[in-house]
């Protein structure tokens, strides 16, 4: 069992940035007023992005409001809450390095979502704008950042898209890129196998749009549960289940007001609208910068030559509403991405051979998907070669994951260099490296591309490895780490924090 702290009372962004401001050195805000086309972004960069961000940039700083956004008076705009780990353990009452657990849990302990009565009035519908009116328009109504000069447009990068099946009904909630296209359209990346894109194809190939409610500025609970992908949430699978079983409450829904779907009820913003059937866009169409925005690799995505399109019906707002944005290459990514990937990677490797897997960190430099740092304990001779075997099982928990290094019991999986050390002293690369070749990952690593070797038939494919940095069991006394004296620094230094 994760261990628990007190359950704060986080149950919906502003609840959230209120617990920020009791702690100490985890949010700060500006009332200087930032252009959103890249200068919001662009300082963000500086203040807290880390991740995969090109330095310099800050690792762990923290969470930012700008209070005055150019150009849109009532707006305020939220950026990284979920950039560290110690703020998500924060939001969900969790000591950070146990939050995989914690998620599992949850996936375990599920919630569904509940929907509102009719007639009490959600909080994301305070304020209406219909998209029939005349002076409707996305690009003055809410600011969507230019996250930089070479962005295809201004992206919504933190929109809960939720839908469901036409024929089941079950719904699905993921967090995907929407590009700004005209005054009512947003354009949709989806990445291959995504479950709303298997919904947008049943609706399509029957000649049907397909509702769907876009949801900013919500609970972190939700923002993280959203990341979890199959085979832990299979075709059907409603996420917002496992936000329910994380705050130990049902999130709760509200009716859309032009669509046949639901949204989240407490969000700050809500679009509705409709994937509509054979209608493609290109991405940069108004920039032509051949260029998307930046994903979580660390590099700048092509933009594609044709995308979905999503035809707004309305947006309807809280007061006042805050809208929520992030940087694609930053931490926030990493730890929304990453700590469901831990969840599944924990809950597969232990159901195939209980308790030998001790923890899974889901590493920044792979942006939360394509390394995973695996600290496994062998306890047995015959647990002798297990360690690989949870490497591949990891492969099988999280489909897009490219590398997984596993690491001894005595190794701080979330301390790199540590990481490196067994790499540097336990590892020999032509005994303990083992590869699969010709197999899918994640589009947007560059390096997995036919450009880059013929032996890669299609972007996306890719040669995954496990680095067995462990001990062999029969040496294990042989790389015995040094042991120092347990003592209480606090007796010499007693503000000391390890």
């Amino acid at each position: 069992m994760a261990e628990q702290t007190s359950k704060p009372n986080v149950y919906d962004l502003r609840s959230a940035l209120a617990l920020l401001e009791t702690l100490p050195n985890e949010l700060v805000s500006t009332d200087v007023e930032v252009d959103p086309i890249a200068e919001l972004s662009g300082v963000y960069r500086y203040v807290g992005a880390g991740g995969t961000t090109p330095r310099p940039t800050k690792t762990n700083g923290p969470a930012m409001v700008f209070n005055k956004v150019k150009g849109y008076p009532n707006i305020r705009v939220a950026i990284g809450l979920n950039g560290s780990r110690k703020r998500v353990g924060a939001f969900l009452g969790c000591p950070p390095e146990r939050l995989g657990f914690l998620l599992k849990e949850s996936v375990e302990h599920a919630i569904p979502p509940v929907t509102l009565n009719s007639d009490v009035k959600p909080a994301c519908q305070e304020v209406v704008h219909l998209a029939s009116d005349p002076d409707f328009d996305l690009r003055t109504l809410l600011p969507a950042p230019t996250n930089t000069i070479e962005d295809a447009g201004p992206y919504f990068t933190m929109g809960l898209c939720y839908a469901s099946d036409p024929d089941t009904g079950e719904s699905d909630i993921t967090i995907h890129r929407l590009c700004v296209q005209s005054k009512d359209e947003l354009s949709m990346w989806l990445t291959p196998g995504r479950h709303i894109d298997a919904f947008r194809q049943k609706a399509e190939a029957a000649g049907k749009p397909l509702p769907i409610s876009i949801s900013i500025g919500v609970d972190p609970a939700i923002e993280v549960a959203a990341c979890f992908e199959p085979p832990t949430t299979p075709l059907g699978y409603d996420e917002l289940a496992i936000a329910g079983g994380l705050r130990g409450k049902a999130v709760e829904m509200s009716k859309c007001i032009t669509i046949n779907e639901r949204a989240i009820a407490h969000a700050e913003v809500v679009i509705e609208g409709e994937l509509l059937p054979d209608v493609r866009v290109r991405e940069d169409q108004n920039s032509n910068t051949g260029k998307a925005m930046p994903e979580f690799p660390g590099y700048t995505g092509d933009a594609k030559p044709a995308l979905p399109i999503i035809k707004v019906k309305a947006v309807t707002t809280r007061h006042n509403p805050i809208l929520r944005t992030t940087v694609g290459p930053g931490q926030e990514h990493v730890n929304m991405a990453g700590i469901p990937t831990e969840a599944s990677i924990l809950d597969m490797v232990e159901r195939a051979m209980p308790g030998r897997l001790l923890n899974v960190f889901a590493h920044t430099s792979g942006g939360g998907k394509l390394l995973a740092v695996m600290q496994f304990k062998k306890s047995a001779a015959v647990d002798e070669g297990r360690q690989r075997q949870a490497g591949l099982l990891a492969f099988s928990a999280f489909p897009e994951l490219k590398h997984v290094i596993v690491v001894d019991e005595d190794v701080d999986i979330f301390d790199t260099d540590d990481v490196l050390w067994a790499m540097q002293t336990r590892y020999q690369g032509d005994i303990d490296t083992i590869t699969i070749s010709g197999v899918r990952c994640h589009p947007l690593d560059p390096s997995q591309s036919p450009d880059y070797s013929y032996k890669l038939f299609q972007a996306g494919t890719s040669c995954k490895t496990i680095f067995d940095c462990t001990v062999p069991f029969h040496l294990k006394n042989h790389f015995q780490r040094c042991k120092f004296k347990e003592v209480d620094v606090k007796r010499f230094l007693p503000d000391f924090e390890s």
